[in-house]
Parts: C-alpha cells; structure tokens; sequence
C-alpha cells in the first residue's frame, strides 16, 4: 500500500475472536487515539487529519488525542484548518514533536492542549513567517500581498497567545527562520516539556490509598 509521496505503508495483522485482521500502520494508530503528521502538510494531509481527529471526538469526547509532528510545515490554509479543527474539539489534544515542527508544524506543535505538549531531545522546531510568491497584474499582487501581511499578523497572534511571548517578540522573531531545539522551544513555551521515553509521561505521584482498619473498643 503506498501513501502521500509514493511512500510504502506497513501492513499490521491483529488476531480477533473472527480470525485474523490487517490494517494499514496508520489507521492501527488510529485506534489508539494517535494521529501522525509525518509529510509536508497540503490540502488532502489536511483533509486526513481533520476527519481523523473528528472521528476520534466522536468516538469519545473526554479522552485525549495524542497528535505526533515530523513535518516541515506547508500550507497555512490546510494548517489553520487544522489547527481550528483542534481548537474545536472538547477532548485534550496532546501534541509530540519527534524530528522537526517547522513553520506551520510548529503552530500545530503550541495549539496543543497546555500541559500537554512535548518535544523529544533532539527534536528541532522552527517558526518563521508565511512564504508568498505572488505573480500577475500590479492590482493582484497589491490584492496577494495584504492577504500575506494579513495571514501573517493572524499566525503571530496565534503563536504569541498560546507561547505567552509579547506580539513583539514574535514579529521579530519570525522575521527570518527562528530555529530552536526542544529545551529551548520549552523556554519559548512553544511546548511544556522535553520527554525522554513514555516514562517521562507517567504522573509523578499516585493517588494515596486508604487502607480501613477494624478497631475495637475494650
């Protein structure tokens, strides 16, 4: 089976109570409430995690979806269709970076549910401002070109009210590409914390049990 950029996708077999089933690796995940952005992001990726992450909601509406980024970034409309989408929902979506969050990943990377966001070590994110290559009569262009100050000033709010950085910092910031690695990305407060193994992701404390004793009065 091949998927976006020709790639080969790994079949899995599961045993049930009516035999043997096979599903594509992706949609295995699926079933653990797990969505991979691993390509550059367009409308059809856009599209696939959209209605995964809707699915997900529908199946259950209080239990997280774990979101895992390795994306160069992409188109800001598929992006931001995302990222509303996940704003959207009533469940908790828990965001990993593993490789790189660059550009548009790295907005999908912060939109994560506060307290769960998380980058791998050697994970590398990077923000910058939208690219556009705009052609045509002066008036298209002049038309092209506030549009793409416009998207710009949008993805800046954006990164500033979920980073909890100033609006100024993050317009000087994103002037050029700003790259950063997972504990400094944890400084910028584009993510909540750099994870080692899934151990780093187990509560550090447990619920106190209360252990009834039998008295007897003399």
């Amino acid at each position: 089976m091949k998927g976006p950029l020709g790639m080969v996708i790994p079949m899995v077999v599961e045993q049930t109570g009516r035999g043997e089933r096979g599903y594509d690796i992706f949609s295995r995940l699926l079933k653990d409430r797990i969505v991979f952005i691993g390509t550059p992001i367009d409308e059809a990726v856009g599209n696939i995690v959209i209605a995964s992450l809707l699915f997900l909601q529908m199946e259950d509406p209080k239990k997280d979806i774990s979101v895992y980024i390795h994306s160069p970034g992409g188109l800001v409309t598929a992006g931001m269709a995302i990222y509303d989408t996940m704003q959207f929902l009533t469940c908790d979506v828990a965001t990993y970076c593993i490789g790189q969050a660059a550009s548009m990943a790295a907005v999908l990377l912060a939109a994560g549910t506060k307290g769960k966001r998380y980058a791998l070590p050697n994970a590398r994110i990077m923000i910058h401002q939208p690219l556009g290559g705009v052609q045509g009569q002066a008036s298209d262009i002049s038309i092209q070109a506030q549009e793409i100050l416009r998207t710009k000033r949008r993805l800046n709010e954006i990164l500033a009210y979920h980073t909890g950085q100033p609006i100024e910092r993050i317009e000087k910031d994103t002037d050029r590409d700003f790259f950063m690695s997972a504990q400094e990305a944890k400084n910028y407060g584009l993510i909540d914390e750099v994870v080692r193994t899934k151990v780093d992701l187990e509560p550090s404390w447990k619920e106190p049990v209360l252990v009834e004793t039998n008295s007897r009065s003399s």
